[in-house]
Protein backbone atom coordinates (compact mmCIF):
# COMPACT_ATOMS: atom_id res chain seq x y z
CA UNK A 1 0.00 0.00 0.00
CA UNK A 2 1.33 3.42 -0.93
CA UNK A 3 0.27 6.93 0.05
CA UNK A 4 -3.53 7.40 0.02
CA UNK A 5 -3.17 10.74 -1.79
CA UNK A 6 -0.94 12.17 -4.48
CA UNK A 7 -0.03 15.84 -4.39
CA UNK A 8 0.56 16.95 -7.99
CA UNK A 9 2.16 20.24 -8.98
CA UNK A 10 0.98 21.38 -12.41
CA UNK A 11 4.02 23.01 -14.01
CA UNK A 12 2.84 23.29 -17.62
CA UNK A 13 0.04 25.38 -19.17
CA UNK A 14 -3.20 23.66 -18.30
CA UNK A 15 -6.84 23.95 -19.37
CA UNK A 16 -9.11 24.44 -16.30
CA UNK A 17 -11.51 21.81 -17.61
CA UNK A 18 -8.75 19.23 -17.44
CA UNK A 19 -8.32 19.78 -13.71
CA UNK A 20 -11.87 18.56 -13.17
CA UNK A 21 -11.29 15.60 -15.49
CA UNK A 22 -8.08 14.46 -13.79
CA UNK A 23 -9.58 14.59 -10.29
CA UNK A 24 -12.77 12.88 -11.42
CA UNK A 25 -10.77 10.04 -12.97
CA UNK A 26 -8.53 9.71 -9.88
CA UNK A 27 -10.10 11.36 -6.78
CA UNK A 28 -6.96 10.76 -4.68
CA UNK A 29 -5.09 13.41 -6.68
CA UNK A 30 -4.63 16.79 -5.01
CA UNK A 31 -3.75 19.35 -7.66
CA UNK A 32 -1.45 22.24 -6.75
CA UNK A 33 -2.09 24.62 -9.62
CA UNK A 34 -1.90 28.38 -10.00
CA UNK A 35 -2.49 29.66 -13.57
CA UNK A 36 -0.77 32.94 -12.64
CA UNK A 37 2.53 31.06 -12.38
CA UNK A 38 2.30 29.45 -15.84
CA UNK A 39 2.79 30.98 -19.29
CA UNK A 40 -0.43 31.38 -21.29
CA UNK A 41 -1.02 28.98 -24.18
CA UNK A 42 -0.89 30.41 -27.69
CA UNK A 43 -2.69 27.44 -29.22
CA UNK A 44 -3.90 23.97 -28.31
CA UNK A 45 -1.30 21.75 -26.63
CA UNK A 46 1.19 24.65 -26.36
CA UNK A 47 2.99 23.21 -23.35
CA UNK A 48 5.82 25.72 -23.57
CA UNK A 49 3.43 28.65 -23.56
CA UNK A 50 4.18 32.22 -24.52
CA UNK A 51 7.99 32.64 -24.64
CA UNK A 52 7.60 36.27 -23.54
CA UNK A 53 6.18 35.15 -20.18
CA UNK A 54 8.30 36.01 -17.14
CA UNK A 55 7.64 35.40 -13.45
CA UNK A 56 8.41 38.00 -10.84
CA UNK A 57 10.86 36.90 -8.15
CA UNK A 58 7.91 36.37 -5.79
CA UNK A 59 6.07 34.28 -8.38
CA UNK A 60 9.20 32.20 -9.01
CA UNK A 61 9.47 31.54 -5.28
CA UNK A 62 5.85 30.35 -5.19
CA UNK A 63 6.38 28.23 -8.32
CA UNK A 64 9.40 26.46 -6.85
CA UNK A 65 7.64 26.01 -3.50
CA UNK A 66 4.80 24.20 -5.27
CA UNK A 67 7.31 21.88 -6.95
CA UNK A 68 9.23 21.30 -3.73
CA UNK A 69 6.18 19.99 -1.82
CA UNK A 70 4.81 17.78 -4.62
CA UNK A 71 4.74 14.00 -4.91
CA UNK A 72 4.46 14.27 -8.68
CA UNK A 73 4.84 16.85 -11.46
CA UNK A 74 2.44 17.27 -14.35
CA UNK A 75 4.92 18.40 -16.99
CA UNK A 76 8.53 19.54 -16.95
CA UNK A 77 9.07 22.91 -15.24
CA UNK A 78 9.66 25.46 -18.00
CA UNK A 79 10.56 22.53 -20.32
CA UNK A 80 14.02 22.72 -18.78
CA UNK A 81 16.40 19.83 -18.04
CA UNK A 82 18.08 22.04 -15.43
CA UNK A 83 14.72 22.51 -13.69
CA UNK A 84 14.21 18.73 -13.60
CA UNK A 85 17.54 18.38 -11.80
CA UNK A 86 16.68 21.19 -9.37
CA UNK A 87 13.27 19.67 -8.59
CA UNK A 88 14.64 16.18 -7.98
CA UNK A 89 17.42 17.45 -5.71
CA UNK A 90 15.32 19.98 -3.82
CA UNK A 91 12.39 17.66 -3.12
CA UNK A 92 13.16 14.27 -1.54
CA UNK A 93 9.47 13.30 -1.59
CA UNK A 94 9.18 13.64 -5.38
CA UNK A 95 8.28 10.25 -6.85
CA UNK A 96 7.12 10.85 -10.41
CA UNK A 97 7.44 13.32 -13.30
CA UNK A 98 5.20 13.07 -16.37
CA UNK A 99 6.36 14.71 -19.61
CA UNK A 100 3.94 16.08 -22.18
CA UNK A 101 6.05 14.89 -25.11
CA UNK A 102 6.19 11.35 -26.47
CA UNK A 103 9.98 11.76 -26.62
CA UNK A 104 10.46 13.31 -23.18
CA UNK A 105 13.30 10.93 -22.38
CA UNK A 106 15.77 13.20 -24.15
CA UNK A 107 15.10 16.04 -21.71
CA UNK A 108 15.41 13.64 -18.78
CA UNK A 109 18.80 12.51 -20.10
CA UNK A 110 20.03 16.10 -20.35
CA UNK A 111 19.15 16.62 -16.66
CA UNK A 112 22.20 14.55 -15.75
CA UNK A 113 20.58 12.77 -12.82
CA UNK A 114 22.47 10.15 -10.87
CA UNK A 115 21.55 6.47 -10.95
CA UNK A 116 20.12 6.78 -7.44
CA UNK A 117 17.99 9.78 -8.45
CA UNK A 118 16.69 7.91 -11.49
CA UNK A 119 15.72 4.99 -9.24
CA UNK A 120 13.94 7.27 -6.78
CA UNK A 121 11.92 9.30 -9.30
CA UNK A 122 9.93 7.67 -12.08
CA UNK A 123 9.68 9.51 -15.40
CA UNK A 124 6.90 8.82 -17.89
CA UNK A 125 6.08 10.18 -21.33
CA UNK A 126 2.95 10.80 -23.36
CA UNK A 127 3.87 8.14 -25.92
CA UNK A 128 0.84 6.63 -27.64
CA UNK A 129 -1.29 9.74 -27.26
CA UNK A 130 -0.05 10.93 -30.65
CA UNK A 131 -0.26 7.57 -32.42
CA UNK A 132 -3.44 8.21 -34.40
CA UNK A 133 -2.56 11.69 -35.74
CA UNK A 134 1.01 10.71 -36.61
CA UNK A 135 -0.10 7.51 -38.32
CA UNK A 136 -2.48 9.58 -40.45
CA UNK A 137 0.37 11.90 -41.45
CA UNK A 138 2.48 8.86 -42.31
CA UNK A 139 -0.30 7.58 -44.58
CA UNK A 140 -0.61 11.04 -46.10
CA UNK A 141 3.11 10.98 -46.94
CA UNK A 142 2.98 7.43 -48.30
CA UNK A 143 0.01 8.24 -50.51
CA UNK A 144 1.70 11.44 -51.72
CA UNK A 145 4.72 9.38 -52.70
CA UNK A 146 2.68 6.65 -54.38
CA UNK A 147 0.65 9.20 -56.36
CA UNK A 148 3.74 11.30 -57.22
CA UNK A 149 2.61 14.53 -55.59
CA UNK A 150 5.69 16.47 -56.82
CA UNK A 151 4.78 15.70 -60.44
CA UNK A 152 1.16 16.68 -59.88
CA UNK A 153 2.18 19.97 -58.24
CA UNK A 154 4.66 20.79 -61.00
CA UNK A 155 2.13 20.10 -63.77
CA UNK A 156 -0.53 22.16 -62.04
CA UNK A 157 1.81 25.11 -61.48
CA UNK A 158 2.89 25.06 -65.13
CA UNK A 159 -0.71 24.53 -66.36
CA UNK A 160 0.40 21.30 -68.03
CA UNK A 161 -2.19 18.64 -68.92
CA UNK A 162 0.04 15.70 -69.87
CA UNK A 163 -0.78 12.34 -71.35
CA UNK A 164 -2.30 10.02 -68.79
CA UNK A 165 0.23 8.15 -66.67
CA UNK A 166 -0.03 5.35 -64.16
CA UNK A 167 -0.01 6.06 -60.45
CA UNK A 168 1.26 3.77 -57.73
CA UNK A 169 -0.98 2.02 -55.24
CA UNK A 170 -0.24 1.27 -51.61
CA UNK A 171 -1.96 -2.08 -52.15
CA UNK A 172 0.95 -3.06 -54.42
CA UNK A 173 3.68 -1.84 -52.09
CA UNK A 174 5.85 -3.19 -49.31
CA UNK A 175 6.41 -0.67 -46.53
CA UNK A 176 9.15 -0.83 -43.92
CA UNK A 177 8.03 0.57 -40.55
CA UNK A 178 10.89 1.44 -38.20
CA UNK A 179 9.60 1.01 -34.66
CA UNK A 180 6.51 -0.94 -33.65
CA UNK A 181 5.40 1.10 -30.65
CA UNK A 182 2.15 3.05 -30.49
CA UNK A 183 2.84 5.06 -33.65
CA UNK A 184 4.40 2.29 -35.74
CA UNK A 185 1.73 -0.20 -34.72
CA UNK A 186 -1.03 2.16 -35.84
CA UNK A 187 0.79 2.84 -39.13
CA UNK A 188 0.93 -0.92 -39.72
CA UNK A 189 -2.78 -1.27 -38.96
CA UNK A 190 -3.74 1.41 -41.46
CA UNK A 191 -1.39 0.01 -44.10
CA UNK A 192 -2.96 -3.42 -43.71
CA UNK A 193 -6.36 -1.87 -44.40
CA UNK A 194 -4.91 -0.48 -47.64
CA UNK A 195 -3.64 -3.93 -48.59
CA UNK A 196 0.06 -3.13 -48.30
CA UNK A 197 2.64 -5.63 -47.10
CA UNK A 198 4.33 -4.45 -43.90
CA UNK A 199 7.84 -5.22 -42.67
CA UNK A 200 8.47 -3.96 -39.14
CA UNK A 201 11.65 -3.49 -37.16
CA UNK A 202 12.01 -4.04 -33.45
CA UNK A 203 14.97 -4.77 -31.21
CA UNK A 204 12.92 -7.54 -29.63
CA UNK A 205 10.36 -9.80 -31.29
CA UNK A 206 6.93 -8.52 -30.32
CA UNK A 207 3.32 -9.36 -31.04
CA UNK A 208 2.36 -7.23 -34.03
CA UNK A 209 -0.80 -8.55 -35.72
CA UNK A 210 -0.62 -6.13 -38.66
CA UNK A 211 3.02 -6.83 -39.54
CA UNK A 212 3.79 -9.48 -42.15
CA UNK A 213 7.47 -9.78 -41.27
CA UNK A 214 9.71 -8.57 -38.47
CA UNK A 215 13.43 -7.87 -38.78
CA UNK A 216 16.00 -6.58 -36.35
CA UNK A 217 17.50 -3.10 -36.92
CA UNK A 218 20.79 -4.65 -38.06
CA UNK A 219 18.97 -6.13 -41.07
CA UNK A 220 17.77 -2.81 -42.52
CA UNK A 221 20.24 -2.73 -45.39
CA UNK A 222 19.44 -6.34 -46.28
CA UNK A 223 15.73 -5.52 -46.75
CA UNK A 224 16.19 -2.08 -48.35
CA UNK A 225 15.90 -3.35 -51.93
CA UNK A 226 12.61 -5.10 -51.14
CA UNK A 227 10.64 -2.07 -49.93
CA UNK A 228 8.86 0.72 -51.76
CA UNK A 229 8.62 3.02 -48.76
CA UNK A 230 9.91 3.47 -45.22
CA UNK A 231 8.22 5.10 -42.23
CA UNK A 232 10.37 6.23 -39.28
CA UNK A 233 8.52 5.95 -35.97
CA UNK A 234 11.54 5.73 -33.68
CA UNK A 235 12.72 7.91 -30.79
CA UNK A 236 15.98 9.78 -30.94
CA UNK A 237 18.62 7.77 -29.06
CA UNK A 238 22.27 6.92 -29.46
CA UNK A 239 21.21 3.62 -31.04
CA UNK A 240 18.92 5.25 -33.63
CA UNK A 241 21.13 8.22 -34.54
CA UNK A 242 21.72 8.16 -38.32
CA UNK A 243 20.08 4.74 -38.69
CA UNK A 244 18.89 5.66 -42.19
CA UNK A 245 22.11 6.72 -43.81
CA UNK A 246 24.13 6.42 -46.99
CA UNK A 247 24.41 2.62 -46.93
CA UNK A 248 20.65 2.18 -46.59
CA UNK A 249 19.78 4.63 -49.37
CA UNK A 250 22.37 3.17 -51.74
CA UNK A 251 20.83 -0.28 -51.20
CA UNK A 252 17.27 0.96 -51.62
CA UNK A 253 14.99 0.39 -54.58
CA UNK A 254 14.98 3.52 -56.79
CA UNK A 255 12.05 5.84 -56.13
CA UNK A 256 11.75 5.00 -52.42
CA UNK A 257 9.26 7.08 -50.39
CA UNK A 258 10.58 8.21 -46.98
CA UNK A 259 8.32 9.44 -44.16
CA UNK A 260 9.57 10.55 -40.75
CA UNK A 261 7.16 10.91 -37.82
CA UNK A 262 9.71 9.85 -35.20
CA UNK A 263 12.79 11.96 -34.56
CA UNK A 264 14.82 13.86 -37.13
CA UNK A 265 18.14 12.46 -35.93
CA UNK A 266 17.20 8.95 -37.14
CA UNK A 267 17.83 10.09 -40.74
CA UNK A 268 21.20 11.31 -42.00
CA UNK A 269 19.89 14.36 -43.86
CA UNK A 270 22.96 14.76 -46.06
CA UNK A 271 22.56 11.16 -47.17
CA UNK A 272 18.84 11.70 -47.75
CA UNK A 273 19.47 14.76 -49.91
CA UNK A 274 22.06 12.88 -51.96
CA UNK A 275 19.59 10.03 -52.43
CA UNK A 276 16.86 12.47 -53.51
CA UNK A 277 19.18 14.07 -56.07
CA UNK A 278 20.20 10.63 -57.37
CA UNK A 279 16.61 9.38 -57.63
CA UNK A 280 17.13 6.67 -55.01
CA UNK A 281 14.48 8.49 -52.99
CA UNK A 282 11.51 9.70 -55.01
CA UNK A 283 9.71 11.58 -52.27
CA UNK A 284 10.20 12.48 -48.59
CA UNK A 285 7.56 13.71 -46.13
CA UNK A 286 9.21 14.96 -42.94
CA UNK A 287 7.36 16.09 -39.82
CA UNK A 288 10.68 16.29 -37.98
CA UNK A 289 14.23 17.32 -38.81
CA UNK A 290 17.56 16.84 -37.06
CA UNK A 291 17.69 20.53 -36.06
CA UNK A 292 14.46 22.36 -35.27
CA UNK A 293 13.48 24.90 -36.38
CA UNK A 294 15.02 23.85 -39.69
CA UNK A 295 17.87 26.30 -40.52
CA UNK A 296 17.24 28.68 -43.42
CA UNK A 297 20.31 27.26 -45.16
CA UNK A 298 18.93 23.71 -45.36
CA UNK A 299 18.33 22.47 -48.93
CA UNK A 300 15.29 20.57 -47.62
CA UNK A 301 13.29 23.83 -47.73
CA UNK A 302 13.41 24.09 -51.49
CA UNK A 303 13.83 20.53 -52.67
CA UNK A 304 11.00 19.77 -55.13
CA UNK A 305 10.49 16.23 -53.83
CA UNK A 306 10.35 17.09 -50.13
CA UNK A 307 7.27 17.93 -48.08
CA UNK A 308 7.96 19.57 -44.72
CA UNK A 309 5.69 19.78 -41.70
CA UNK A 310 6.98 21.88 -38.76
CA UNK A 311 6.76 19.09 -36.16
CA UNK A 312 3.03 19.67 -35.96
CA UNK A 313 1.50 16.44 -37.29
CA UNK A 314 0.73 15.21 -33.77
CA UNK A 315 -1.18 18.32 -32.77
CA UNK A 316 -4.95 17.89 -32.51
CA UNK A 317 -7.66 19.49 -30.39
CA UNK A 318 -7.93 16.31 -28.29
CA UNK A 319 -4.24 15.99 -27.39
CA UNK A 320 -4.44 17.73 -24.01
CA UNK A 321 -7.43 15.62 -22.93
CA UNK A 322 -5.74 12.37 -23.95
CA UNK A 323 -2.59 13.30 -21.99
CA UNK A 324 -4.70 14.16 -18.94
CA UNK A 325 -6.45 10.78 -19.17
CA UNK A 326 -3.10 9.01 -19.44
CA UNK A 327 -1.79 10.93 -16.43
CA UNK A 328 -4.84 10.03 -14.33
CA UNK A 329 -4.47 6.37 -15.23
CA UNK A 330 -0.80 6.40 -14.26
CA UNK A 331 -1.63 8.19 -11.00
CA UNK A 332 -3.99 5.34 -10.15
CA UNK A 333 -1.26 2.84 -10.98
CA UNK A 334 1.28 4.67 -8.82
CA UNK A 335 -1.09 4.89 -5.85
CA UNK A 336 -2.04 1.22 -6.19
CA UNK A 337 1.55 0.06 -6.54
CA UNK A 338 1.21 -1.09 -10.16
CA UNK A 339 3.69 -0.51 -13.04
CA UNK A 340 3.45 2.84 -14.81
CA UNK A 341 2.70 3.12 -18.52
CA UNK A 342 5.35 4.73 -20.75
CA UNK A 343 8.10 4.72 -18.15
CA UNK A 344 11.31 6.22 -19.53
CA UNK A 345 14.09 3.72 -20.15
CA UNK A 346 16.94 5.25 -18.14
CA UNK A 347 19.60 3.48 -20.22
CA UNK A 348 18.59 4.65 -23.71
CA UNK A 349 16.24 7.43 -22.47
CA UNK A 350 13.19 6.79 -24.65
Amino acid sequence: MTNPELRVAVVTPFDPGLAELVVRLEPRIRLDWDPELLPPMRRAADFGGDPAFRRTSEQQRRFEASIDRADALYGIPDLSADEIARAVRANPRLRWVHTMAAGGGGTVKRAGLTAEELRRVAFTTSAGVHGGPLAEFALFGLLAGAKDLPRLRADQQSRTWPERWGMGQLADQTVLVLGLGGIGGEVARLLTAFGARVIGTSRHERHAPDVDEQVRPEALIAVAARVDAVVVALPGTTATDGMLGRAFFEAAKPGLTVVNVGRGTVIDEDALLAALDAGRVGFAALDVTAVEPLPDSSPLWTHPRVLLSPHTAALTDGEERRIAELFADNATRLLDGRPLRNRVDTVDFY
